[in-house]
C-alpha cells in the first residue's frame, strides 16, 4: 500500500513549482533548449571501461550512438538505450548516470541512440532511426568487443514506446532477434484513452497530461491506430521479447504501462511489472539523485544479467 509521495520527490516538485511560469506556451525548439539548460547535473557515475561516440548511417542521415563498454571480457551483450522526451526533447546526455550504472552492474555494453526529434522529423523518423541502429549492431558495427547476436532494447517514456515499436518492427520484418525489452514509464496509448492516472496526476507531478498532448501533436499529429505509434493498438503482441515494465505511482502514464503489460501477458509474452511507489515520471534516468533511482538501475541490471546468463 502506498505511503504517499517520497519526501525527496516532494522536495523536487516544490523546487519546480517555484520556477517562473512563461507567459505563453513554448515552442518545441524553446522547450528543447529549456530542458537542456535545466537538466539536473548528474551525480556520481559508475566507472566503465570506455565511452565512445559512433556515427551510424541512418535513413535520414548520420546518427550518433554513444557506446559504453564494461570492464569485462568480451564480446559482451548490448543493451540499446532509447532516451525519453516525448519524441521532441532530450538527448543521450541526460541518461549518463543510468547508462553507466547498468553497463557496470550488468557487464553489458550500452548503446545510447540519438534519434531524430519532432516536429522537425515527426513519425516515422524516430523508430526508423532506432531500428537502423539495431541493424548496425546486429551486423557487428560496434566492433569485436560487442556480441552482435545478444541484443536487448530499452527506454524511458517515449523511449519505452520506441523500444516496443522496434521490437514489433523486428518481429514483423524478420529482423535481428531481441532478447528482452526494458520499458520504464512507457507511452503505449494516447492521452485521450481514458486512463484514470491521466485524471489523478494531470498536473502537479512533473509530467502533465497537457505536456503529453503537446508531444503527440509534435510527433504524430494525426494520431492513428498505427501500432508503430500506439503499441496498445496492436492486434497481435505474440512472439515479442520478454519485458520488464517499471511504472511510477504518480505518473499520468502509469495505468497505460500496466495495462499494456497485461496485454503482453495475455499474448503469451513473459512480463515482470514493478510499480515504484511514491515516485514520479523521470525517476529512473532523469532525476538520478532520488533514492529510488539507483534501486531501479540495479533492478534493470539484474534483469539483463538474468536474460543474458
Amino acid at each position: 500500500m502506498s505511503t504517499g509521495l517520497d519526501p525527496a520527490v516532494r522536495e523536487l516538485l516544490d523546487r519546480a513549482a517555484s520556477a517562473p511560469v512563461p507567459d505563453r506556451p513554448p515552442t518545441a525548439v524553446e522547450l528543447r533548449a529549456a530542458f537542456a539548460a535545466s537538466r539536473p547535473l548528474p551525480g556520481l557515475a559508475a566507472p566503465v571501461a570506455s565511452v565512445t561516440d559512433h556515427w551510424v548511417p541512418g535513413p535520414g542521415g548520420v546518427l550518433r550512438v554513444r557506446l559504453y563498454l564494461p570492464a569485462a571480457p568480451g564480446p559482451v551483450p548490448v543493451f540499446v538505450w532509447i532516451h525519453g522526451g516525448g519524441w521532441t526533447i532530450g538527448s543521450i546526455d541526460e541518461n549518463e548516470v543510468a547508462s553507466r550504472a547498468v553497463c557496470a552492474a550488468a557487464s553489458v555494453a550500452v548503446a545510447a541512440v540519438e534519434y531524430r526529434l519532432a516536429p522537425e522529423d515527426p513519425y516515422p523518423a524516430a523508430p526508423s532511426d532506432c531500428y537502423a541502429v539495431l541493424e548496425w549492431l546486429a551486423a557487428g558495427g560496434a566492433g569485436p568487443a560487442v556480441s552482435p547476436s545478444r541484443l536487448a532494447v530499452g527506454g524511458e517514456s517515449a523511449g519505452g514506446n520506441l523500444s516496443t515499436v522496434v521490437s514489433l518492427m523486428a518481429r514483423d520484418r524478420g529482423g535481428p532477434p531481441i532478447a528482452a525489452q526494458v520499458l520504464i514509464c512507457p507511452v503505449f496509448g494516447h492521452p485521450d484513452d481514458g486512463h484514470q492516472s491521466y485524471v489523478d496526476f494531470a498536473t502537479g507531478y512533473g509530467m502533465t497530461a497537457d505536456a503529453m498532448r503537446f508531444f503527440f501533436a509534435q510527433y504524430a499529429p494525426a494520431a492513428s491506430d498505427d501500432p508503430y505509434v500506439l503499441p496498445s493498438r496492436a492486434r497481435d503482441l505474440s512472439n515479442l521479447p520478454p519485458a520488464l515494465v517499471l511504472t511510477a505511482e504518480y505518473d499520468v502514464l502509469r495505468d497505460e504501462g500496466e495495462a499494456f503489460a497485461r496485454q503482453l501477458a495475455e499474448a503469451g509474452v513473459a512480463v515482470d511489472v514493478h510499480r515504484y511507489e511514491g515516485q514520479i515520471h523521470g525517476f529512473y534516468g532523469l532525476y538520478t539523485d532520488l533514492p529510488a533511482s539507483p534501486r531501479s538501475h540495479a533492478e534493470v541490471a539484474a534483469y539483463l544479467k538474468g536474460i543474458f546468463a
